[in-house]
């Protein structure tokens, strides 16, 4: 407890220090807008005015009144409605900048949109032409209305546990969170968890004060039942909606932001200076903020000792991977590796991850084709499912390894980015698509003999690079057509690397779990677990076959019966 005081002694102490600084008005883009595309307004018109001066008296008097504004400007057919609030949880910097620049970020995601929903890590805007105050955002046809989740590791041991004991708290917190002057309750109850070694389970629910109490408790509660099926086992998780806030965790949440600071009053006289004033205010001041900096130091080490305790190798493997952030933005200024990119950035670039921008869908999510205007290149985005098996290891794991290899037979990873609760990765578009669509699709062009070979050149010569010429040895593990793409010159590209796995040079064979696609699985690797590079040259032996004869290892039962004789056979 003592913990979470200092921190918001901390917070109290840093937004007086903020007073003093100029504000920031740089744009800041939200992470998973809702635009409305009909009837847009053209930007000499009258609620383009309006708009602008809504967005100028949200943000002046949302500071002045504890962060939280409602207002209206306009009449008719262009007045328009305009909403704005900080979340609790986050301090009165972030929160300041937030209000300054959530404004210009959503005229730039949704240009000429007469309605807006917005999220931010910071604070939530929301504008319409018809008024939407007093009443919940909670559904869209039958389903729960969400912005976006946010996703926590490390993982629980019982799950029944936590959901109960998270339905109970959560439900608690849904049911008063109204009643309070700013719709917003905080509280926690004793939880156990060996693995993790924890006591305490920590939730916070907050809604917009618009809102009455009655459809305060209606939008909490819709989220909190969501809470099972989208964090079935995380130690942490937050639903942002664009009425109400929900969020749990198995460490203490800091409510840091604090009331906006009162009209200053008329100081009285003061008596008669002595010597000895600045003096005693000076050092009061530093001994104070001496006093911050070591406690705040000391809870940060006691808290990061807290949080490793009972971790799984594998999770602090993802932990690092999200640790490593900053070197690797530094990494692609330097021109030497992939770009973290903020979830508007891909959604401008993909219409909103429109069904006619999708390439394609398989188990590990949907692939989109998008144009970065900053970069002015032509992307693949890849929509991780996070229902799929792939989900977060996979994901970081990609990350790590693509990003640090340079090869031209090896997919190019430009960037990625997993704000808003999604896992995105940005590739080079490759327009030839994967080499399968040219093996198995009727309509297809065929693909000459000459081609065929250089295909298989381009291949090996990807895996002589991954299992020797690279410092260490990357065994990809999942070799297949679908995952071998083409360019504009059909010059083949090995990608994917979301099962890949490091090995020390030397090392010889590496036990794992069974990882890859049936009909390509290395027999041995099947019954003793243990993978090599050797298993990827079976992979690869088995593409080759297919690229010669153009019949897929695994068949159909009626393809079996019409094909009589199989690779071995043909291969004899």
């Amino acid at each position: 407890m003592a913990s979470h005081h200092l921190v918001v002694i901390v917070a109290v102490f840093g937004s007086l220090c903020v007073a003093a600084v100029g504000q920031d008005n740089k744009i800041v883009l939200p992470f998973a807008p809702s635009c409305s595309t009909t009837g847009n307004y053209t930007g000499d018109s009258q609620y383009k005015k309006n708009l602008d001066e809504l967005f100028s008296t949200l943000s002046t008097t949302a500071a002045a009144d504890e962060w939280f504004s409602t207002t209206s400007v306009g009449t008719d057919a262009d007045q328009v409605f305009g909403l704005i609030m900080c979340y609790a949880d986050r301090n009165a910097t972030e929160c300041q900048e937030c209000l300054a620049g959530a404004p210009a970020g959503i005229m730039q995601v949704c240009p000429g949109s007469r309605t807006a929903d917005a999220n931010y890590d910071a604070c939530l805007l929301r504008y319409s032409d018809v008024s939407f105050f007093d009443a919940a955002d909670v559904t869209y046809g039958a389903d729960v209305n969400i912005s976006f989740y946010v996703f926590t590791s490390p993982y629980v041991k019982n799950m029944t546990t936590m959901d109960d004991t998270r339905r109970q708290l959560m439900s608690r917190l849904a049911e008063t969170a109204g009643d309070t002057k700013n719709k917003l309750k905080n509280g926690s109850v004793t939880y156990e968890d060996s693995l993790l070694r924890t006591s305490e389970l920590y939730g916070m629910a907050q809604c917009t004060r618009d809102l009455a109490a009655s459809e305060c408790s209606r939008c909490l509660s819709a989220y909190v039942g969501e809470l099972t099926r989208v964090f079935p086992n995380n130690s942490g998780g937050a639903i942002k909606g664009y009425s109400c806030y929900l969020r749990y965790q198995l460490w203490p949440i800091n409510i840091t932001l604090p009331p906006s600071p009162p009209p200053s009053s008329p100081a009285p006289p003061s008596p008669p200076p002595t010597v000895s004033t600045g003096l005693v205010a000076g050092l009061t001041v530093g001994a104070f903020s001496f006093l911050v900096v070591l406690g705040v130091s000391i809870w940060l080490l006691l808290r990061r000792r807290r949080k490793n305790a009972g971790r799984t190798k594998e999770q602090m493997y993802e932990d690092d991977f999200f640790d490593d952030e900053a070197a690797m933005e530094d990494d692609f200024e330097k021109g030497t590796g992939p770009k973290r990119f903020r979830y508007a950035e891909l959604a401008i670039a993909t219409d909103n991850f429109s069904d006619e921008h999708k390439l394609g869908e398989g188990g590990f999510g949907s692939v989109y084709r998008g144009f970065l205007k900053e970069m002015n290149q032509h992307v693949a985005i890849k929509k991780v499912s996070k229902s799929s098996k792939q989900g977060k290891k996979e994901y970081a794991s990609e990350v790590r390894i693509i990003s640090r290899l340079r090869h031209r037979n090896l997919v190019q990873l430009i960037g990625w980015c997993h704000g808003g609760g999604e896992l995105l990765l940005v590739y080079e578009l490759m327009p030839n698509a994967s080499l399968d669509t040219h093996l198995y699709n009727a309509n297809a062009d065929v693909l000459p003999w000459p081609r065929r070979h250089e295909i298989v050149l381009g291949i090996g010569s990807a895996l002589l690079y991954l299992h020797e010429e690279w410092e260490q040895c990357v065994v990809h593990r999942d070799i297949k057509p679908s995952n071998i793409m083409l360019d504009a010159s059909f010059n083949a590209k090995l990608g994917d690397f979301g099962l890949a796995r490091l090995v020390d040079h030397g090392r010889g064979s590496h036990t794992t779990v069974l990882a890859g696609t049936m009909g390509y699985i290395d027999p041995e690797c099947m019954i003793t677990g243990r993978t090599n590079a050797e298993s990827d040259v079976y992979s690869f032996g088995v593409v080759l076959l297919e690229i010669a004869c153009g019949r897929q290892p695994i068949m159909a039962p009626q393809q079996k019966a019409e094909e009589e004789e199989n690779k071995i056979h043909i291969a004899q």
